[in-house]
Protein backbone atom coordinates (compact mmCIF):
# COMPACT_ATOMS: atom_id res chain seq x y z
CA UNK A 1 0.00 0.00 0.00
CA UNK A 2 1.29 3.14 -0.64
CA UNK A 3 0.55 6.19 1.20
CA UNK A 4 -1.35 9.11 -0.60
CA UNK A 5 -0.31 12.87 1.31
CA UNK A 6 -3.14 14.75 0.86
CA UNK A 7 -1.61 18.03 2.30
CA UNK A 8 2.34 19.58 2.49
CA UNK A 9 3.85 17.98 5.44
CA UNK A 10 4.44 21.05 8.15
CA UNK A 11 8.15 20.63 7.85
CA UNK A 12 8.14 21.45 4.13
CA UNK A 13 6.51 24.73 4.80
CA UNK A 14 8.46 28.24 5.42
CA UNK A 15 9.08 28.57 9.23
CA UNK A 16 6.85 31.61 9.64
CA UNK A 17 4.07 29.16 8.59
CA UNK A 18 4.81 26.36 11.16
CA UNK A 19 1.97 25.89 13.83
CA UNK A 20 4.75 25.62 16.68
CA UNK A 21 3.89 23.39 19.64
CA UNK A 22 3.06 24.68 23.21
CA UNK A 23 5.82 23.87 25.80
CA UNK A 24 5.51 25.15 29.15
CA UNK A 25 7.47 23.67 31.66
CA UNK A 26 6.49 25.71 34.76
CA UNK A 27 2.16 25.14 35.80
CA UNK A 28 1.05 27.71 38.70
CA UNK A 29 -1.03 26.28 41.32
CA UNK A 30 -3.97 28.41 43.26
CA UNK A 31 -3.96 26.50 46.23
CA UNK A 32 -1.96 24.23 48.45
CA UNK A 33 -4.47 21.67 47.61
CA UNK A 34 -3.73 21.95 44.27
CA UNK A 35 -0.22 21.40 44.51
CA UNK A 36 -0.48 18.41 46.79
CA UNK A 37 -2.54 16.89 43.44
CA UNK A 38 0.47 17.15 41.98
CA UNK A 39 3.13 14.31 42.67
CA UNK A 40 6.96 15.00 41.93
CA UNK A 41 7.07 12.91 39.13
CA UNK A 42 5.09 15.46 36.81
CA UNK A 43 1.77 12.95 37.23
CA UNK A 44 -1.47 15.06 37.64
CA UNK A 45 -3.30 13.41 40.36
CA UNK A 46 -6.99 13.77 40.27
CA UNK A 47 -7.85 11.39 43.07
CA UNK A 48 -9.42 12.41 46.24
CA UNK A 49 -10.74 9.29 47.79
CA UNK A 50 -6.97 7.98 49.69
CA UNK A 51 -7.25 5.30 47.13
CA UNK A 52 -4.47 5.57 44.53
CA UNK A 53 -5.73 2.76 42.31
CA UNK A 54 -8.80 4.47 41.75
CA UNK A 55 -7.36 7.74 40.72
CA UNK A 56 -6.78 8.87 37.24
CA UNK A 57 -3.12 9.46 35.62
CA UNK A 58 -1.40 11.44 32.81
CA UNK A 59 1.12 13.18 31.90
CA UNK A 60 0.80 16.82 31.48
CA UNK A 61 -0.18 17.43 27.81
CA UNK A 62 -1.07 13.90 26.89
CA UNK A 63 -4.12 11.94 26.58
CA UNK A 64 -6.43 11.72 29.57
CA UNK A 65 -6.67 7.94 29.13
CA UNK A 66 -6.36 6.86 32.59
CA UNK A 67 -3.45 3.91 33.02
CA UNK A 68 -4.55 0.09 34.20
CA UNK A 69 -5.06 -0.33 37.71
CA UNK A 70 -1.46 -1.64 39.28
CA UNK A 71 -1.88 -5.38 40.70
CA UNK A 72 -2.76 -5.14 44.48
CA UNK A 73 0.08 -7.29 45.20
CA UNK A 74 2.90 -9.28 44.24
CA UNK A 75 3.51 -12.57 45.96
CA UNK A 76 6.80 -14.20 45.86
CA UNK A 77 6.00 -17.84 46.42
CA UNK A 78 9.03 -20.24 47.41
CA UNK A 79 8.19 -23.86 45.87
CA UNK A 80 7.33 -26.76 48.54
CA UNK A 81 9.45 -29.36 49.78
CA UNK A 82 11.53 -31.44 46.84
CA UNK A 83 13.46 -34.34 46.91
CA UNK A 84 16.42 -32.96 46.64
CA UNK A 85 15.75 -30.73 49.95
CA UNK A 86 15.58 -34.32 51.98
CA UNK A 87 18.27 -36.12 50.11
CA UNK A 88 21.03 -34.16 48.11
CA UNK A 89 22.17 -37.62 46.53
CA UNK A 90 19.17 -37.10 44.13
CA UNK A 91 21.37 -34.27 42.53
CA UNK A 92 24.19 -36.95 41.44
CA UNK A 93 21.56 -38.58 39.51
CA UNK A 94 18.56 -36.58 38.58
CA UNK A 95 19.04 -33.08 36.45
CA UNK A 96 17.61 -30.34 39.05
CA UNK A 97 14.69 -29.15 36.52
CA UNK A 98 13.63 -32.43 36.67
CA UNK A 99 13.85 -33.03 40.80
CA UNK A 100 10.20 -33.64 42.15
CA UNK A 101 7.86 -32.92 45.31
CA UNK A 102 7.82 -34.55 48.15
CA UNK A 103 4.06 -35.52 49.49
CA UNK A 104 4.65 -33.07 52.22
CA UNK A 105 5.90 -30.50 49.49
CA UNK A 106 2.43 -30.98 47.39
CA UNK A 107 0.71 -30.39 50.91
CA UNK A 108 2.27 -27.40 51.31
CA UNK A 109 2.11 -26.24 47.71
CA UNK A 110 -1.86 -26.73 48.42
CA UNK A 111 -2.22 -24.93 51.93
CA UNK A 112 -0.02 -22.34 50.26
CA UNK A 113 -2.76 -21.56 47.92
CA UNK A 114 -5.31 -21.46 50.32
CA UNK A 115 -3.21 -18.68 53.02
CA UNK A 116 -3.05 -16.69 49.53
CA UNK A 117 -6.99 -16.63 49.03
CA UNK A 118 -7.95 -16.02 52.81
CA UNK A 119 -5.66 -12.95 52.17
CA UNK A 120 -6.74 -11.95 49.37
CA UNK A 121 -10.37 -12.42 50.47
CA UNK A 122 -9.68 -9.73 53.52
CA UNK A 123 -9.46 -7.19 50.98
CA UNK A 124 -13.76 -8.00 50.50
CA UNK A 125 -13.66 -7.47 46.62
CA UNK A 126 -15.83 -9.29 44.47
CA UNK A 127 -13.99 -8.90 40.77
CA UNK A 128 -10.26 -10.12 42.41
CA UNK A 129 -8.51 -12.46 39.99
CA UNK A 130 -4.83 -14.11 40.22
CA UNK A 131 -2.09 -14.12 37.75
CA UNK A 132 0.87 -16.58 37.44
CA UNK A 133 4.11 -16.72 36.91
CA UNK A 134 6.44 -19.69 37.30
CA UNK A 135 9.62 -21.37 36.98
CA UNK A 136 9.78 -24.07 33.86
CA UNK A 137 11.53 -26.65 37.29
CA UNK A 138 9.64 -29.44 37.60
CA UNK A 139 9.01 -28.67 41.50
CA UNK A 140 7.57 -24.69 40.88
CA UNK A 141 5.42 -26.55 38.36
CA UNK A 142 3.75 -28.90 40.38
CA UNK A 143 3.85 -26.00 43.67
CA UNK A 144 1.63 -23.87 41.38
CA UNK A 145 -0.52 -27.00 40.26
CA UNK A 146 -1.38 -27.83 44.21
CA UNK A 147 -1.60 -24.15 44.78
CA UNK A 148 -3.87 -23.48 42.44
CA UNK A 149 -6.25 -26.19 43.90
CA UNK A 150 -7.45 -22.77 45.65
CA UNK A 151 -8.67 -21.25 42.94
CA UNK A 152 -11.70 -21.73 40.19
CA UNK A 153 -11.23 -20.91 36.70
CA UNK A 154 -12.92 -17.63 36.99
CA UNK A 155 -10.48 -16.77 39.15
CA UNK A 156 -7.41 -17.34 37.40
CA UNK A 157 -7.02 -14.75 34.61
CA UNK A 158 -3.73 -16.19 33.37
CA UNK A 159 -0.69 -18.03 33.78
CA UNK A 160 3.04 -18.06 32.09
CA UNK A 161 6.17 -20.46 32.43
CA UNK A 162 9.23 -17.70 32.91
CA UNK A 163 12.75 -18.94 32.40
CA UNK A 164 14.64 -16.16 33.56
CA UNK A 165 13.12 -17.00 37.38
CA UNK A 166 14.62 -20.71 37.06
CA UNK A 167 16.69 -21.69 39.91
CA UNK A 168 20.61 -20.98 40.23
CA UNK A 169 22.52 -23.09 37.95
CA UNK A 170 25.19 -25.37 39.85
CA UNK A 171 25.83 -27.30 36.48
CA UNK A 172 24.61 -30.51 35.68
CA UNK A 173 24.68 -33.66 37.78
CA UNK A 174 26.25 -32.54 40.39
CA UNK A 175 29.07 -34.62 42.89
CA UNK A 176 28.07 -34.52 46.12
CA UNK A 177 31.29 -33.97 47.41
CA UNK A 178 32.53 -31.65 45.27
CA UNK A 179 29.38 -29.42 45.67
CA UNK A 180 30.05 -29.60 49.51
CA UNK A 181 33.27 -27.85 48.97
CA UNK A 182 31.96 -25.35 46.52
CA UNK A 183 29.43 -24.53 48.58
CA UNK A 184 31.68 -24.10 52.07
CA UNK A 185 34.27 -22.32 49.42
CA UNK A 186 31.50 -19.91 48.63
CA UNK A 187 31.01 -18.64 52.02
CA UNK A 188 34.37 -17.51 51.84
CA UNK A 189 34.35 -16.16 48.54
CA UNK A 190 31.11 -14.54 48.83
CA UNK A 191 27.50 -15.83 48.26
CA UNK A 192 26.75 -13.25 45.70
CA UNK A 193 29.62 -13.40 43.51
CA UNK A 194 31.09 -17.23 43.96
CA UNK A 195 30.19 -18.48 40.63
CA UNK A 196 29.48 -22.72 40.91
CA UNK A 197 31.97 -24.52 38.08
CA UNK A 198 30.31 -24.71 35.03
CA UNK A 199 27.00 -22.70 36.42
CA UNK A 200 26.23 -19.52 37.90
CA UNK A 201 26.73 -16.83 40.49
CA UNK A 202 23.80 -14.96 42.25
CA UNK A 203 25.20 -12.10 39.89
CA UNK A 204 24.31 -14.52 37.19
CA UNK A 205 20.80 -14.19 38.48
CA UNK A 206 20.81 -11.02 39.18
CA UNK A 207 21.34 -10.18 35.56
CA UNK A 208 18.61 -12.44 33.91
CA UNK A 209 16.56 -11.27 36.99
CA UNK A 210 17.11 -8.01 35.68
CA UNK A 211 15.16 -8.93 32.56
CA UNK A 212 12.43 -10.35 34.25
CA UNK A 213 11.92 -7.07 36.01
CA UNK A 214 11.75 -5.06 33.32
CA UNK A 215 8.98 -6.99 31.71
CA UNK A 216 6.85 -7.19 34.90
CA UNK A 217 6.89 -3.80 34.81
CA UNK A 218 6.06 -2.87 31.09
CA UNK A 219 3.37 -5.57 31.88
CA UNK A 220 1.93 -3.72 34.95
CA UNK A 221 2.14 -0.90 32.95
CA UNK A 222 0.05 -1.67 29.95
CA UNK A 223 -2.48 -3.69 32.16
CA UNK A 224 -1.47 -7.16 30.37
CA UNK A 225 -3.41 -8.94 33.64
CA UNK A 226 -6.74 -7.24 33.10
CA UNK A 227 -9.22 -9.11 31.00
CA UNK A 228 -10.10 -7.68 28.17
CA UNK A 229 -12.92 -4.68 29.03
CA UNK A 230 -11.90 -4.53 32.92
CA UNK A 231 -10.12 -1.78 34.85
CA UNK A 232 -9.95 -3.39 38.14
CA UNK A 233 -7.15 -2.91 41.10
CA UNK A 234 -7.75 -6.24 42.53
CA UNK A 235 -5.47 -8.50 40.41
CA UNK A 236 -2.88 -10.34 42.43
CA UNK A 237 0.44 -11.17 40.83
CA UNK A 238 2.00 -14.87 42.04
CA UNK A 239 5.32 -15.68 41.55
CA UNK A 240 6.14 -19.32 41.56
CA UNK A 241 10.19 -19.59 41.82
CA UNK A 242 13.04 -20.93 43.92
CA UNK A 243 14.58 -19.35 47.23
CA UNK A 244 17.61 -17.57 46.03
CA UNK A 245 15.75 -16.57 42.89
CA UNK A 246 13.04 -14.69 44.42
CA UNK A 247 15.73 -12.99 46.99
CA UNK A 248 17.48 -11.42 43.78
CA UNK A 249 14.46 -10.61 42.53
CA UNK A 250 13.80 -8.39 46.06
CA UNK A 251 17.31 -7.03 45.64
CA UNK A 252 16.75 -6.00 42.43
CA UNK A 253 12.99 -4.41 42.92
CA UNK A 254 14.14 -2.42 46.18
CA UNK A 255 17.88 -1.94 45.18
CA UNK A 256 19.32 -3.41 47.96
CA UNK A 257 23.31 -3.60 47.58
CA UNK A 258 25.47 -6.87 47.57
CA UNK A 259 26.05 -6.69 51.55
CA UNK A 260 22.00 -6.50 52.21
CA UNK A 261 21.76 -9.36 50.03
CA UNK A 262 23.83 -11.83 51.27
CA UNK A 263 22.36 -10.94 54.69
CA UNK A 264 19.28 -11.95 53.55
CA UNK A 265 17.58 -15.52 54.80
CA UNK A 266 15.96 -18.36 52.51
CA UNK A 267 12.15 -18.64 53.26
CA UNK A 268 10.93 -22.04 54.08
CA UNK A 269 9.49 -24.60 51.21
CA UNK A 270 6.06 -23.56 50.66
CA UNK A 271 6.03 -20.39 52.26
CA UNK A 272 5.73 -16.66 50.69
CA UNK A 273 6.56 -13.39 50.73
CA UNK A 274 4.40 -10.23 50.12
CA UNK A 275 4.84 -6.99 48.28
CA UNK A 276 1.66 -4.89 48.70
CA UNK A 277 0.84 -1.93 47.31
CA UNK A 278 0.85 1.24 49.63
CA UNK A 279 -1.27 4.09 49.41
CA UNK A 280 1.21 6.10 47.05
CA UNK A 281 1.06 3.20 44.62
CA UNK A 282 4.41 1.58 45.24
CA UNK A 283 4.91 -1.81 46.47
CA UNK A 284 6.22 -2.03 50.49
CA UNK A 285 6.83 -5.12 51.86
CA UNK A 286 5.59 -3.47 55.59
CA UNK A 287 2.21 -3.13 54.32
CA UNK A 288 1.56 -6.79 54.94
CA UNK A 289 4.46 -8.30 57.04
CA UNK A 290 5.48 -7.09 60.73
CA UNK A 291 9.11 -6.07 62.16
CA UNK A 292 9.69 -9.28 63.30
CA UNK A 293 8.85 -11.35 60.38
CA UNK A 294 10.87 -9.05 57.94
CA UNK A 295 13.95 -9.01 60.41
CA UNK A 296 13.72 -13.09 60.78
CA UNK A 297 13.94 -12.68 56.74
CA UNK A 298 17.48 -10.56 57.30
CA UNK A 299 16.22 -7.24 56.77
CA UNK A 300 18.64 -4.38 58.44
CA UNK A 301 17.09 -1.16 60.59
CA UNK A 302 18.13 1.16 57.14
CA UNK A 303 16.18 -1.47 55.12
CA UNK A 304 13.17 -1.62 57.32
CA UNK A 305 13.11 1.83 57.11
CA UNK A 306 13.42 2.39 53.20
CA UNK A 307 10.38 -0.07 53.78
CA UNK A 308 7.96 1.97 55.51
CA UNK A 309 8.89 5.41 53.39
CA UNK A 310 7.56 2.78 50.54
CA UNK A 311 4.07 2.58 52.17
CA UNK A 312 3.43 5.90 51.39
CA UNK A 313 6.23 7.03 48.93
CA UNK A 314 4.53 7.78 45.10
CA UNK A 315 5.72 6.46 42.07
CA UNK A 316 8.74 8.09 40.50
CA UNK A 317 9.61 9.57 43.28
CA UNK A 318 13.37 8.88 45.06
CA UNK A 319 14.02 8.84 48.97
CA UNK A 320 16.41 11.86 49.19
CA UNK A 321 16.91 10.97 53.07
CA UNK A 322 18.09 7.46 52.14
CA UNK A 323 19.49 5.84 55.33
CA UNK A 324 21.94 4.25 53.39
CA UNK A 325 23.47 6.90 51.87
CA UNK A 326 23.63 8.29 55.33
CA UNK A 327 25.38 5.60 56.79
CA UNK A 328 27.86 5.06 53.77
CA UNK A 329 29.72 8.70 54.19
CA UNK A 330 30.70 8.70 57.94
CA UNK A 331 31.63 12.33 58.03
CA UNK A 332 27.77 13.31 57.12
CA UNK A 333 27.46 11.94 61.35
CA UNK A 334 28.56 15.51 61.51
CA UNK A 335 26.01 17.07 59.99
CA UNK A 336 23.36 15.68 62.14
CA UNK A 337 21.75 13.24 59.65
CA UNK A 338 20.07 10.29 60.61
CA UNK A 339 21.39 6.61 60.04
Amino acid sequence: MVATLTSTPPSFLPLWQRKLPTFNPTQCLGTGKEALEISSNGYIKTNTTGFPEKGISTRPGTSSTPRPPRPRRIILVRHGESEGNVDETVYTRVPDPKIDLTEKGKAEAEECGWRIREMIEKDGANDWKVYFYVSPYKRTLETLRHLGLAFERSRISGMREEPRIREQDFGNFQDREKMRLDKALRLRYGRFFYRFPNGESAADVYDRITGFRETLKADIDIGRFQPPGEQSPNVNLIIVSHGLALRVFLMRWYKWTVQQFEGLNNMGNGNLIVMQKGYGGRYSLSMHHNEEELREFGLTDEMLIDQEWQKTARIGELNYDCPMVNSFFPHFEDEGCIT
